[in-house]
Order: C-alpha cells, then structure tokens, then sequence
C-alpha cells in the first residue's frame, strides 16, 4: 500500500483522550486581507479598517472571540518569524502601532486584551500554482473549464466585497465562515484536481495543521487560527476529521 508523505505529518506520536474526556477546541477564523495586499489571483477590495467605524466593529468582533477564551492564538505567519515576536513584544510595550493587516486588528488585539503574553506563528510554504494549472489547461484543451471555474471563484471574492460594503466586519466574517459558502471555496479549490499538478496547495494545508496541533499540550487547550479564507475549507476539515481535538465555528463560539 503506497503512503503519502504528507499525511506522515499526523502519524506522530501524540496524546489521546477519550471522547468521555475534554478534548483540545480549535477555532479557525477565515478572514478577509484588510490591508489589500493583493497577494492572491483574485483580491477582495476591503475599505479602511482604521477607519472609526471599522475600528468599532473591530471591538465588536473582539467581544464575540472573547467567548471563545482562547488559550492560543495562532496566526499566518512563518513559524519561528522573529518579527511577530518583536512587533507583539513592542506592542504590549506600548512600543508598536497596529496596522491594517488582520494579523494586528484581531490577533494581536485580541491577544494583549486576554492577557497572552505569546502569539504564535503556524504558516508553511506553498502557495497556489495558478500559472502551471492555467498553462496546462491552456496546452490540453482545457481553458474553457478552467475559466468556468476561475469565473466562479471571481464572483464569489467579488460578492464578498460587495457584502463588506454594507455590512460590519463581523457580519462579513459571519458570511465568509458560514458552511455553505466554506463548502463553496473548498469546492473551487478540488475542481482544480484534473488541471495538472496543484498539490502543493494541499500540503501546504496540512503541513499548516501539523503546526497548529503543535501547540497543545492539554486537554483544555482552546486554539484560535486566525488564517487567510482560502485557507479555511482545508484546515477546517482537518480539524473535524481528528478524533482528538473538537472543532469549533465563529457561529457557536461560547463554551
């Protein structure tokens, strides 16, 4: 029987407790770039989240993930990455400004207001490869397909925009976290299976769930993941498919 090396990733020793005992919770919270990076094929346009209404909301989203009481939280960055323990470090310091990005306004936000003296950094390399995908639909007759797709997953990162345009933060990650549309993106993401070779993509997600499981070392471990949306489908279902831990969503974050 042949044995992918990326699933060797969970074959680790670990501790296990009985469904009857408490099991470690893990939160993954999709989120939107609000600094618009544009990093990604497809980038939705958010609005100035300094802004003093965005900043409200902020608080707003803050007193939700509170009832979550995370004991960690983990965020996309490279693991080990001495510059979000510097900017942390500066920032319970009163030394470090938060800017736009969703790392700052929810992570290190939510961190210092639960008294964390850590966040914890949990990405691993490997991005989408768009353009080997689109070239070899391209080369095999393949484009038509390949644009059905890509055009979804357009609208879909549009209508996103669009729902931040008239709604609050955490209404917009309300509706970006809701299964359906969760469903919707993971979908996307698997009809890309025939084009290629996309699977760095696919390890990158598992790898990144090696790294949060990393983190526990108790059974009353709460882990709030705060990740990129497209991330959110993958790590999501990897939670739910690991008997040790318990998966928890942003629509049911109380205890």
């Amino acid at each position: 029987m042949r044995t992918f090396p990326f699933l060797a990733l969970l074959v680790v020793p670990q501790v296990a407790w009985s469904q009857a005992d408490p099991r470690p919770e893990i939160l993954v919270l999709g989120t939107y770039h609000m600094a618009n990076p544009g990093h990604d094929v497809h980038n939705m346009q958010a609005d100035d989240v300094l802004s003093p209404k965005r900043q409200r909301e902020i608080a707003e989203l803050m007193a939700v993930l509170k009832k979550f009481n995370p004991t960690k939280i983990a965020i996309e960055a490279d693991v080990g990455s001495k510059r979000v323990e510097q900017e942390y470090s500066d920032y319970l310091a009163g030394k470090y400004t938060l800017s736009r990005n969703e790392i700052d306004q929810i992570g290190y936000r939510l961190a210092k207001e639960l008294r964390h003296r850590v966040v914890y950094a949990v990405d691993a390399d490997g991005d989408f490869p768009y353009m080997r995908v689109l070239n070899y639909a391209k080369a095999n007759g393949l484009k038509d397909k390949f644009d059905a797709i890509a055009g979804k997953t357009a609208q879909r990162v549009k209508a996103q925009g669009d729902f931040l345009g008239s709604h609050s933060v955490l209404e917009t990650l309300q509706y970006m976290n809701s299964d359906s549309l969760v469903a919707r993106d993971l979908a996307e993401y698997f009809s890309f299976v025939r084009f290629a070779d996309p699977y760095e993509w696919y390890r990158r997600n598992i790898r990144i769930y090696h790294n949060i499981v990393a983190l526990i070392d108790s059974p009353n471990d709460r882990i709030l993941v705060i990740y990129g949306a497209g991330h959110l489908g993958w790590l999501r279902q990897d939670v739910a498919n690991d008997a040790t831990v318990r998966l928890r969503k942003l629509a049911e974050p109380s205890p």
